[in-house]
């Protein structure tokens, strides 16, 4: 059996977005609710997409817009960091009608090593839109992403 190309497994939205009820305490508590939205790829993509140049999100942001407009309290991180990749791996794949994946940065503005070419390729899209890229210890970061971040709400 052929292995699915990434623009098909973000195609593949199953029986999503669902919300779910979650009833591990430790969850609970760390998220602050019990309702857990798992989202569809496409929904991840079609975000993304919206961040004009010169703009960030983090997956957080992303995340919490994405609960917010479900009615959840929170999003499967797990799902989010997969699909996020996805997204960014089928818009490589393409090699047209991209996806600014390269917008979208992790927690406090550090990049994605999981990225299409990795942390330079991360980096290099970003710095060709203004971004200040730094280092610190292993990880590069966007410099003062906050002041950059776009309002998904908007």
């Amino acid at each position: 059996m052929a292995r699915k190309s990434f623009n098909e497994k973000l195609k593949q939205s199953k029986d999503l977005p669902k919300v779910v009820q979650v009833t591990d305490p430790k969850t609970i508590m760390r998220y602050g609710g019990d309702k857990m939205l798992v989202a569809p790829p496409t929904a991840y993509d079609e975000q993304m997409r919206r961040v004009p140049e010169g703009k960030v999100i983090t997956a957080d942001d992303l995340r919490n817009y994405l609960a917010q407009k479900h009615g959840a309290d929170f999003t499967c991180p797990l799902t989010a960091g997969i699909f996020v990749n996805i997204a960014a791996h089928a818009s490589a794949e393409r090699g047209e009608d991209l996806t600014p994946y390269w917008r979208t940065l992790k927690k406090d503005g550090l990049l994605n090593e999981k990225y299409p070419e990795g942390i330079q390729g991360h980096k290099t899209f970003l710095e060709r839109e203004g971004h200040t890229v730094i280092q610190k210890g292993k990880h590069y970061y966007v410099k003062d992403y906050q002041d950059k971040e776009f309002d998904l709400s908007s």
